[in-house]
């Protein structure tokens, strides 16, 4: 496991796309050019077979997070392991080391959040120790 770095960049693009199709190659390399700068998030890639496979991404949130009663709390803001690695611990590894992280940044609690249709990320969060704090329905109007 290894600190992303400007030089893993692409891997990291690769990694993002894959969990986000929908978002834009360019709009994810500028994200995470500008979020590697930052102290205020990290993230980690996983390697095998000499590839990076898995990545984690957390954030230090000093705005309100669902179901957190402190401040500054962490945040899983994205946590991806290719399906051929899947189910051989290593989101739980990536996991423990962001949370590690998080404390060090005096943080008491981490957060995340997933789309209420996806069961295989419920399921996920609930092995790693999440319990899930509530569910909200967003709501948006074009004017």
């Amino acid at each position: 496991m290894v600190e992303a770095r400007e030089e893993h960049l692409e891997d990291l693009v690769e990694l993002a796309l894959d969990l986000w199709p929908e978002a834009g190659e360019d709009d994810l390399r500028q994200t995470y050019a500008d979020l590697l700068r930052s102290d205020r998030h990290k993230v980690l890639l996983f390697a095998a077979q000499d590839r990076y496979v898995a990545f984690i991404h957390l954030a230090i949130r000093t705005d309100y997070v669902e179901g957190s009663d402190s401040s500054p709390t962490g945040f899983v803001e994205g946590i991806y392991v290719k399906p051929d690695f899947r189910r051989k611990g290593i989101s739980r590894k990536l996991v423990d080391q962001g949370e590690q992280w998080v404390r060090s940044m005096g943080c008491k609690q981490i957060g995340s959040d997933i789309y209420l249709d996806n069961r295989t990320s419920y399921d996920f969060h609930l092995s790693v120790g999440f319990k899930e704090a509530g569910r909200l329905i967003h709501f948006i109007k074009d004017l």
